[in-house]
């Protein structure tokens, strides 16, 4: 059966005690996990090493918000995907949009970071997305497909496993959804522009959304045939919630299933 993921960016949010209260809390209310749908939950960096050790058999997964393009080296204040993978991180953002914003980076350092990260054993969350601007001025296509090419210039398809998170800028953070019909059609198209360089590996490609993903609308957004989970922001820091929109995409793989 397909797999399907829900990733908690934690951002830059939490203490040691808020942390576990509120893992704890997300245990309470999922004390078992689908075998189908994953559940990771990116912490701040400080607290890679607290949140690895809390999840260690629970079967929830830990990834981190960020990484280095480099494995090692002179790079003062950066952190290499492989001290991630070590400390028992499996996936990693990569270009999410807020680092766009406030650090500066572009597509390309995107691709660099993706591959670094493939080659320390880490899954990259690839991050793509139109500003509300480009999206009036009908250029959501032209900023999706530069994003993807530039990513996928470094990355080697045909081995390499990668997740696609689609996340409009205009949505996140704003409470203000993208409907279930835009964003089918935007991760439709992700879909097709991976197609022309490797149709085997875009049919297998998750593809998650982000953007104001609440418990409301989880259900509407999953299921659409091209949404294979969602990427969750200030959600995955109420517990109730977070399990609720987990909840959602399990029912949604069930009823696939059936």
């Amino acid at each position: 059966m397909k797999k399907y993921w829900l990733v908690g960016n934690w951002k830059m949010h939490g203490s040691l005690a808020s942390n576990a209260t509120l893992l704890n809390a997300i245990r309470e209310r999922q004390p078992a996990l689908s075998p189908y749908v994953d559940m990771v939950l990116c912490p701040a960096f400080p607290y890679i090493a607290q949140m690895a050790s809390l999840v260690e058999g629970t079967g929830i997964q830990l990834g981190a918000q960020n990484a280095s393009d480099h494995l090692q080296g002179a790079y003062t204040g950066e952190t290499s995907p492989r001290m991630l993978k070590e400390l028992g991180c499996g996936y990693v953002i990569i270009g999410h949009s807020e680092r766009r914003i406030y650090q500066g980076e572009n597509d390309g350092l995107m691709g660099r970071k993706a591959l670094a990260a493939i080659d320390a054993g880490l899954i990259p969350i690839i991050c793509v997305g139109e500003t509300a601007e480009e999206r009036d001025k009908s250029r959501t296509h032209e900023v999706l497909a530069r994003q993807l090419d530039a990513a996928f210039g470094y990355i080697r398809t045909a081995h390499d496993q990668v997740i696609i998170a689609y996340e409009p800028i205009w949505a996140i953070g704003t409470g203000i959804a993208a409907t279930p019909e835009i964003v089918q059609t935007e991760h439709a198209f992700l879909r097709s522009r991976v197609a022309q360089r490797d149709p085997s590996f875009a049919a297998r490609m998750p593809i998650i959304y982000g953007g104001s993903v609440k418990p409301g609308n989880a259900a509407s957004l999953f299921s659409m045939p091209d949404v294979d989970g969602g990427l969750i922001g200030s959600a995955a820091l109420n517990a109730e919630d977070f399990v609720a929109i987990y909840q959602s995409l399990v029912k949604t793989c069930e009823s696939r299933a059936d």
